[in-house]
């Protein structure tokens, strides 16, 4: 016998036997927070998101997230009601992008908007009586966006009178509006420089005068008002972070500093801020800057919900997992739910 055959035996008997050991015994289990939670907005005590062309809310204190429309279509711009009861959202279920309302709880829909050209959820006026949007609709012959608004019962849409806006958010006392004026033909284009860039602007409602944020071609979007602070996502760091804008002033400091994946989204409501970044859904206490950064909705690691204690500022609010429609399972990288009737 060769005298290497026995040491060799022994070696891979070895191995076997920790391959066979690795089978057996428990081993701990990693779970990942679920990523591609879009679009989120924010009440006193529920986050609201779109995932999978779906509209999911989950409870600020933690819980499962709970499925809030199954549909072939694409839900989209979750948009919460003052008082946290609705939500305003896009959808393109009968064949077009209109405005919808459904309420917290479920339930069917009701549509707003019916006109033939696309119209997108773009928030709620202060008394919770009228949502915003934005359409290009009778802008012949160049289509570009303004921002209208409809009854939350229905009714008959107003165009607002800004001149151009594709964005917008009103002041608490509803006497101005703060609007992005044009959509980026590539969002994803990093430090843009070009046209498309036009400074975000407050419109007086009273009296049609406008001031203008201070803007050096940067690309800044996505402007909400929350108490007398304008916040807004620009990329006048390299990376797009979310900025603030205090009107009395003119002040404009920076919120967060990340520095690898950009912010793009930002919500605000009920004295908070919620963005997406990286894929998560993170509340900001916009007191605290980058330190509010504590929470991440969603986790998905066998339908439980966890504290991921090896990061302690971040507490998980909840998990994809059993909801109104039903149990979800994962298989190659998608979800998939149960099939619906008819």
């Amino acid at each position: 016998m060769h005298p290497g055959a026995s040491f060799g035996n022994v070696s891979m008997t070895r191995r076997l036997l920790l391959v066979a050991a690795a089978l057996v015994l428990p081993l701990p289990v990693v779970a990942q927070g679920t990523r591609l939670l879009r679009q989120p907005t924010v009440s006193a005590t529920q986050i609201a998101f779109e995932y999978g062309g779906d509209l999911w809310i989950v409870d600020k204190a933690g819980g499962n997230s709970r499925r809030l429309t199954s549909t072939p279509a694409v839900e989209a711009d979750p948009q919460f009601s003052p008082d946290g009861r609705w939500l305003a959202f896009t959808s393109n279920r009968s064949g077009n992008r209109d405005v919808y309302v459904v309420g917290v709880e479920g339930g069917d829909p009701r549509r707003l908007t019916w006109h033939p050209g696309g119209d997108d959820a773009r928030g709620w006026s202060p008394d919770g009586k009228l949502v915003l949007f934005s359409s290009n609709r009778n802008t012949a012959p160049t289509a570009f966006n303004r921002l209208w608004t409809v009854p939350a019962e229905g009714g008959i849409e107003q165009v607002v009178h800004a001149p151009m806006a594709v964005r917008g958010a009103w002041s608490p006392d509803g006497k101005r509006l703060v609007y992005d004026r044009v959509s980026r033909w590539e969002i994803e284009f990093r430090n843009y420089r070009g046209g498309q860039n036009t400074p975000i602007t407050i419109l007086n409602l009273d009296g049609l005068d406008e001031v203008r944020l201070p803007n050096e071609r940067t690309s800044d979007t996505q402007p909400v008002w929350l108490g007398q602070t304008i916040y807004f996502l620009s990329d006048r760091d390299y990376a797009v972070n979310v900025w603030a804008y205090e009107p009395g002033t003119r002040a404009v400091r920076q919120v967060t500093h990340f520095k690898d994946a950009d912010v793009k989204w930002l919500s605000a409501g009920a004295g908070s801020l919620v963005i997406e970044q990286d894929g998560y859904v993170q509340l900001l206490d916009p007191a605290n800057g980058a330190e509010g950064l504590h929470h991440r909705v969603g986790r998905f690691p066998l339908g439980h919900a966890a504290l991921d204690r090896r990061r302690p500022k971040h507490r998980r609010l909840g998990d994809l997992a059993h909801g109104e429609a039903g149990a979800l399972r994962g298989a190659r990288g998608h979800l998939h739910g149960p099939r619906r009737q008819g």
